[in-house]
């Protein structure tokens, strides 16, 4: 008996070995702490020396070319990377917002930040880690302290900028290796921004706030060997945007062209939105058309297509976005910040910093070119929990993996040249892409198992059953022969 009970496991092994689909050890569950240096552009490891940035270089992967989510700001490149939607799918379509529908205003700065039906219309990664059973840490990522489809992430600090980045650091580092350990974590720091924009990101005093940095990512690395982290957690660091030198003679006053009786502007340069007044549409867009050749504008549905910045009711009737190094103002009353973000994402200045290492990545090996909304497959894929439609595609980064295919050879990169500022080239277009829906052949497959073990167990329990069935004496034949099929006819 009990070598035909091993031998009918050993068939069911095999079985549903078969009605399985194959899994590779990048499917499986990895950790993953994702970093972000607010408006860390991509040539700032070039400036002063990294060496914490190059260790990370050369135990893992950097992209040179990351192009962002236009537009080039905060809060919608964050919810990019924690997405994988364009700012036209996930609904933060600005730091500042109106909402002709909820007839509401939104900003960055305000209570409105925390209300949850500003950023509904995604889900961030957090949300879809702890769906999938997992647990999640967010260290003041924009968003993370928002309840979003009912849920805040498994452990999370209220943003509070004047928290230092060792606490966030050590709070973070504590949930990862908690009795409840976190397997996704999130880390934001506000600089080199504000320095950016204060001083100017040609300014030899940011040179400064790049090598704080560097000091800080230093302190991560220690902190992450120090818990017995570091060659577990997954590490990306990366940026929302890059940064761009400001003029006080490069600007463009909208006093000098049109009204302010007759519009409503929402945001702040270099890309602004304009709501014409009721019946004022046509004077308003036609008088700022061809107003200044710095400045370019757009009727919403004439937005270029590879922005992906078109199709949300939060993006305003008219879009205005000032060349590289413009401002955009409505008089000359304020005073001018000296860097700035915003513009075009096709232009190297608006680009971000990206390095990263881990059990799941390559080593000193560097890409040339990807795209913030490939983030989200890639790190979905690390964490092994399927994504949620989105506009990226693992297949575009997947050379990145241990396992992927190389695109090309490894190879250290070139320093690069100096920043020269030049009119705005011609958008290259990219492109378009469609939220992907996740696979879910696993599913079959383990249903299919489940089948085979009910059948299984069926058809074991009756077999033992018809054992223990005693054996009738031949005496009693009556009983002991079967009935013949013309005895059961009625």
């Amino acid at each position: 008996m009990l070598t035909l009970l091993l031998r009918s496991w050993s068939a069911l092994g095999c079985l549903l070995v078969l009605s399985l689909p194959p899994i590779s050890r990048q499917e499986e569950r990895g950790k993953l702490l994702l970093v972000s240096f607010d408006g860390f552009r991509w040539d700032y490891i070039h400036r002063v020396p990294t060496p914490h940035f190059d260790a990370i270089m050369r135990e893992g992967v950097q992209v040179d070319r990351v192009v962002n989510s236009y537009i080039t700001k905060t809060l919608p490149n964050h919810y990019t990377l924690v997405t994988g939607l364009h700012a036209e799918s996930h609904g933060i379509v600005a730091n500042e917002m109106f909402d002709p529908h909820l007839n509401r205003s939104f900003s960055m700065d305000g209570q409105s930040a925390y209300e949850s039906r500003w950023w509904e219309e995604a889900v961030p990664l957090w949300v879809t880690n702890q769906r999938a059973g997992r647990r999640s840490g967010a260290a003041m990522w924009p968003g993370s302290d928002v309840e979003i489809r009912g849920a805040y992430p498994t452990h999370y600090l209220p943003y509070n900028a004047s928290v230092p980045f060792q606490s966030r650091v050590a709070q973070l580092l504590s949930w990862f290796a908690g009795p409840d350990p976190i397997d996704f974590g999130v880390l934001y720091w506000e600089e080199p921004d504000e320095s950016g924009h204060n001083l100017g990101p040609e300014s030899p005093l940011l040179d400064v706030v790049i090598a704080d940095i560097d000091d800080k990512l230093g302190f991560l690395r220690d902190q992450l060997k120090w818990a017995g982290l570091y060659d577990d957690v997954n590490l990306i660091v990366t940026s929302d945007h890059g940064m761009t030198q400001l003029s006080s003679v490069k600007i463009i006053e909208l006093d000098s062209y049109v009204g302010r009786d007759k519009y409503t502007w929402v945001d702040k340069s270099p890309v602004v939105g304009i709501i014409p007044k009721e019946g004022c549409f046509d004077e308003v867009y036609n008088s700022l058309l061809n107003a200044n050749p710095n400045l370019y504008v757009y009727k919403r549905e004439d937005i270029p297509d590879h922005y992906h910045y078109r199709h949300n009711d939060r993006i305003m009737p008219i879009l205005l976005e000032a060349r590289e190094g413009w401002t955009i103002v409505q008089n000359k009353t304020k005073k001018m910040m000296l860097g700035n973000h915003g513009y075009n994402n096709t232009l190297p200045s608006m680009h971000p910093v990206f390095v990263a290492r881990g059990p799941a990545f390559r080593s000193n090996y560097v890409k040339d070119t990807m795209h913030s909304v490939d983030l989200y497959p890639l790190m979905c894929h690390i964490l092994g929990v399927p994504p949620m439609p989105n506009n990226g595609s693992l297949a575009n980064v997947q050379d990145l993996l241990k396992e992927g295919p190389p695109v090309g050879p490894a190879r250290v990169p070139a320093p690069p040249p100096a920043p020269t500022h030049t009119p705005a080239p011609t958008p290259r277009p990219l492109a378009p892409s469609k939220p992907r829906e996740p696979s879910y052949a696993w599913v079959v497959g383990l249903l299919l198992g489940t089948a085979l073990v009910v059948i299984f167990l069926f058809v074991f329990v009756k077999q033992v059953t018809l054992k223990q069935v005693p054996t009738l004496p031949l005496g009693n034949r009556e009983i002991s022969q079967p009935l013949l099929y013309e005895e059961l006819r009625l």
